[in-house]
């Protein structure tokens, strides 16, 4: 007997670190199956709703939202979006029909695997943090598979739940054979200078941005150079001049969408420490200095650089002491170059490659459970 065409159902949204991850995932699952079909669905209005179609997939969004964390009338009607939303995604399950449902993150994720979960779907989760956030530890007890990007993870998660996997990066990442050398030509830079990569995240990151101001003096007085993200909430246009003029040696944008030429040019990146940003820099093993933002829930990015950190990966700097610190650890670990080999050897040994691959293989293998009528 001819077995049904493979349909699966991914919920991802809110930001990049949410959305390119199952992105990366379903292009893997497609290649493994090429005739499944893969339904996105997202929250209404957020950035999943243009970049997933933008790379050919189809998404249907949700009109969930957020509490958010001032007081605000908007948080009255969450409650309202939430039983919307659970009631829309229960429509969607009826309808696709699909063999399992993951989620990545997002508002849309909640709503989705519950709704699954309720109608006997096998649902699997993917958690990108070294701390989970709430909605995660809450969907995990329902949930049929937890693939992690850190260990020690059955502190919050059923222990035989868990795979590690790693978090899904883009593919360009591992994949790019550009030389530092040429990689500085492309930004317009010294290919033999030194260069120093800081990046801020897609919107930017005050205290990163105003420490590297101020040190940008020290940088080209040091005969470096950087490659810099200030993000598009941030006008730095006077710390990119000097004496009047460009300085050749500070390219700064206000995104970088060249990302595998930045981290191939950097001889050291600075960075928060988001969850895809350490598994890219651990891909790249170039060293690092996080520097992990204050501004998010249960202090998740101090609890991931501090992974690496402890295992000799990666340096940290808090972002109330950047201001003061940064400089420093910066100039001290360009001037140790056995450290920096150290740092590099050691975040070689944390890259996973195959994450998306191994986790679209879990998918597909709880799919065959499934249709073997196993639980």
């Amino acid at each position: 007997m001819k077995q049904p065409k493979p349909k699966f159902i991914f919920s991802a949204g809110g930001t990049g670190g949410h959305i390119y991850p199952a992105l990366a995932t379903a292009d893997e699952l497609r290649k493994l199956l090429p005739d499944a079909e893969i339904l996105f669905v997202g929250a209404e209005n957020r950035m999943e709703m243009e970049k997933v179609p933008h790379h050919g997939y189809p998404i249907i969004g949700l009109p969930i939202q957020g509490l958010q964390r001032k007081l605000t009338l908007k948080n009255m009607v969450v409650p309202v979006k939430i039983f919307r939303s659970l009631f829309k995604a229960r429509k969607i399950l009826s309808q696709f029909n699909p063999d399992v449902v993951a989620g990545f993150g997002g508002y849309a994720s909640g709503p989705v695997l519950k709704a699954a979960a309720r109608k006997g779907i096998p649902t699997l989760l993917q958690e990108q943090n070294s701390f989970p956030g709430l909605t995660n530890r809450l969907l995990s007890k329902s949930a049929s598979c937890i693939c992690v990007a850190y260990p020690n993870m059955e502190n919050y998660f059923e222990k035989n739940k868990i795979f590690i996997t790693g978090n899904p990066i883009r593919q360009e990442i591992f994949n790019q054979h550009l030389s530092p050398q040429n990689a500085r030509k492309f930004f317009g830079l010294d290919p033999d200078r030194l260069t120093i990569l800081a990046i801020g995240g897609s919107l930017g990151a005050r205290t990163i941005n105003e420490t590297i101001c101020n040190l940008i003096p020290e940088i080209i007085e040091k005969g470096y150079q950087i490659i810099w993200q200030t993000g598009k909430q941030y006008n730095y246009s006077k710390c990119r001049n000097m004496n009047g003029e460009k300085n050749t040696r500070v390219q700064a944008q206000e995104f970088i969408f060249e990302m595998p030429q930045a981290y191939a040019a950097a001889d050291v990146i600075i960075s928060r420490a988001g969850a895809i940003a350490v598994s890219e820099i651990a891909a790249v093993a170039k060293p690092v200095i996080f520097i992990p933002s204050p501004n998010v829930t249960d202090d998740h990015q101090t609890k991931n650089a501090m992974v690496l950190v402890n295992q000799q990966a990666a340096d940290m700097v808090k972002d109330a002491d950047a201001a003061t610190q940064l400089g420093p650890v910066l100039f001290n670990l360009i001037a140790d170059e056995n450290r920096r080999l150290e740092i590099s050897k050691n975040l070689s040994k944390l890259a996973m490659p195959e994450a998306a691959l191994n986790i679209a293989k879990k998918i597909i293998e709880l799919r065959e459970i499934k249709l073997n009528g196993r639980k």
